[in-house]
């Protein structure tokens, strides 16, 4: 749990010095009586899920890790049914469990009793769990006759491939790298994304049929002409490859770049510079990586002879700079132009820098690169600043100079539409509709930061989403809107179907006392698609204070750093990730406490029999019975019973 996080209770159902007592409960039952309200079982979507990009259900997969959702299959483990689970939304989750900065804790309701659960180290635990067990994504669908081109490996477009290849489509990957994986390869650093973890994740997409062409760039090596003849439909899912530089006098020099390529640089095994000094502008994610990287590979005073077979020097390869090269501690200054605490990069990259040696500085705007007299960078003038909204004023009189021999920005990215100008919005972006669908370009659809540059889970969101509205383009039946809450939802009758509960035939034909027949599913609302169920409608004081399980990791300190590639996060054991789905408190779903049952004054709430039990489908209520007294929705932790048919 973070420092910072309560360890008392926030949450009391009543004031200091009031007590049930004080409300008269047994007028309040005697009246009900004359209600014509009664419980029904309203599945709302929670917070955690209406704010993952990727659309997970990470409701039902912490159901499985506490036992409450029971595998289908006789032998099947835990970890499986909830992998399964898990790649219905998002086929990377040991990848997405270590670098997502996970809005969806920032939303979780249990933030209001005590700590968010660890939702992302759920994540990871399944996925690793997966990797080493083999596991992979089913079968194909049936074959559509159908081709779909998808450019770009990166997260958005290996998502495409592989719901559209679940479709049944058949699906060919271009990529301009001679390997898979986009951002998660060249955009960030192995120590954060392992390779070996990468690989298992990409490889398992693959392996469902999908066609790849590596080393092949759209524009270049292939028209867009060539692809629209040759394919039903295409995926744009290129990325945002080239880095912002700074809009300031004397970002021209040599020593000057952008993240992307220092980053893209370090990924591929080389190395620009032999800096002693760096400083990065920028605040975010992309930033922080920077700077750490830095300060790993350290100041290089071996140099190695490393060329292409054109004869053209590159730099020092990754391994030179990991194992035999002589290092010394780089000084590495991150600048931001909000306050520390406001930087858009996450918590806890910002804490392993500060730890790591990188010094960071809010709060300041950079005005001129200093140039030497051989026209290198010697210094970055500098001021400090406050926000007018996006845009920094300057304050006078507190200009500085910070001395350097190597400027990385990295403010932000674009697309490389060298080739397929025809794709351009004019900013170097592609523009599409909210289904993802290219404005004015029929057959092409696009994700990911060529669209708009977000995080990976978003991207993987796009791809979810635009495979979906590919199939029905392809099926001649093109989608007009999508759900106004656009997840990846709990679906009742699927799961009575995976049970061997399927509700009966029903002949259409209008009758009164439908409760005891079996070809409806009764008591039950579904407003997932349109509600995201909020921390007001829980019975908060259900819960009592429960410390949340933590990852290991690997502090490093100072130089310590230098040449240090290891992995810093040390994932769940399988009693910790059981231990966390225990503290999800199942918003907008039933989590089977028998509240209803226990607290209900008329016996009218009971167990629905073993036998026919589902998620979802715990309790029922005897209407003959049910005086409308609303004590049940009161004691329900979830918020999964509401008074009242209909909204």
């Amino acid at each position: 749990m973070s420092d910072t996080a309560t360890t008392e209770h926030t949450f009391r159902r009543y004031r200091e010095g009031e007590t049930a007592a004080d409300i008269d409960l047994e007028e309040k039952i005697f009246q009900a009586d004359a209600s014509y309200k009664c419980p029904t079982y309203v599945h709302k979507t929670p917070p955690c899920q209406g704010s993952c990009p990727s659309g997970h259900e990470i409701r039902g997969w912490l159901a499985i890790a506490r036992g409450m959702d029971t595998p289908p299959v006789e032998g099947m483990t835990w970890q499986e049914y909830a992998f399964q689970r898990m790649v219905e939304a998002n086929p990377f989750p040991a990848t997405m469990g270590r670098v997502c900065p996970a809005p969806c804790e920032d939303g979780c309701n249990r933030n209001e009793v005590d700590d968010f659960v660890g939702i992302n180290a759920v994540e990871q635990y399944v996925g690793d769990w997966a990797n080493d067990n083999s596991l992979n994504l089913g079968e194909p669908g049936k074959d559509t006759g159908k081709t779909v081109a998808v450019v770009g490996s990166g997260p958005a477009g290996l998502t495409a491939a592989y719901f559209l290849r679940k479709k049944g489509h058949a699906v060919t990957v271009f990529e301009s790298q001679e390997k898979l994986g986009g951002m998660m390869r060249y955009g960030i650093p192995g120590y954060r994304t392992p390779r070996d973890m990468l690989d298992i994740e990409i490889g398992r997409i693959i392996d469902l049929g999908v066609d790849v062409r590596t080393g092949t760039r759209i524009g270049q090596d292939v028209t867009i002409d060539q692809l629209e003849k040759d394919f039903d439909a295409i995926f744009w899912g290129i990325g945002a490859q080239v880095g912002r530089p700074l809009p300031i006098p004397g970002f021209d020099a040599d020593n000057c770049i952008t993240g992307v390529e220092f980053l893209d640089a370090f990924n591929q095994g080389w190395v620009f510079s032999t800096a002693r000094k760096i400083v990065v502008v920028g605040g975010g994610d992309t930033s922080v990586d920077v700077a750490s990287v830095a300060r790993r590979l350290g100041h290089i005073t071996h140099k190695a002879d490393k060329r292409l077979s054109d004869g053209k020097a590159l730099g020092h390869t990754a391994q030179d700079v990991a194992g035999t090269a002589v290092r010394e501690g780089v000084k590495a200054v991150l600048t931001s132009l909000f306050p520390i605490e406001e930087m858009t990069a996450a918590e806890h990259e910002r804490e392993d820098a500060l730890r790591e040696g990188v010094e960071i500085r809010g709060g300041v705007v950079p005005l001129e690169v200093i140039k030497d007299d051989e026209g290198r960078v010697a210094a970055l003038r500098m001021c400090e600043c406050e926000m007018d909204g996006m845009t920094p004023v300057a304050r006078e009189g507190t200009e500085f100079e910070i001395e350097c021999d190597l400027i990385v920005s990295a403010i932000g990215q674009m697309g490389d539409l060298t080739g397929i100008e025809a794709m351009d919005n004019g900013h170097g972006f592609i523009a599409t509709d909210p289904l993802y669908k290219v404005k004015d370009q029929d057959k092409h659809f696009a994700g990911g930061d060529i669209i708009r540059p977000h995080l990976l889970t978003t991207a993987i969101g796009h791809g979810r989403v635009a495979a979906e509205n590919i199939d029905h383009f392809l099926a001649g039946e093109p989608m007009n809107k999508r759900p106004k809450v656009d997840v990846h939802h709990f679906n009742l009758l699927n799961e009575l179907h995976q049970r061997g509960l399927d509700p009966e035939e029903y002949d259409h034909t209008q009758r009164r006392g439908t409760s005891e027949e079996h070809f409806a599913v009764h008591n039950y609302e579904d407003r997932s698609t349109t509600q995201i169920i909020p921390h007001t409608e829980l019975f908060k004081g259900h819960f009592a204070y429960e410390p949340r399980e933590t990852r290991g990791e690997v502090r490093i300190v100072g130089d310590d750093v230098l040449g240090n590639f290891e992995e810093r996060i040390q994932g769940f054991t399988e009693e910790q990730a059981q231990k966390e789905g225990e503290r999800c408190m199942s918003c907008g779903m039933c989590f089977e406490c028998n509240n209803c049952v226990n607290y209900c004054p008329q016996d009218a709430v009971f167990r629905v029999k073993k036998s026919e039990r589902a998620v979802g489908r715990y309790v029922d209520t005897d209407y003959a019975k049910c005086i409308g007294c609303h004590i049940c929705m009161d004691v329900c932790p979830s918020g999964y019973i509401k008074m009242g048919l209909g909204e």
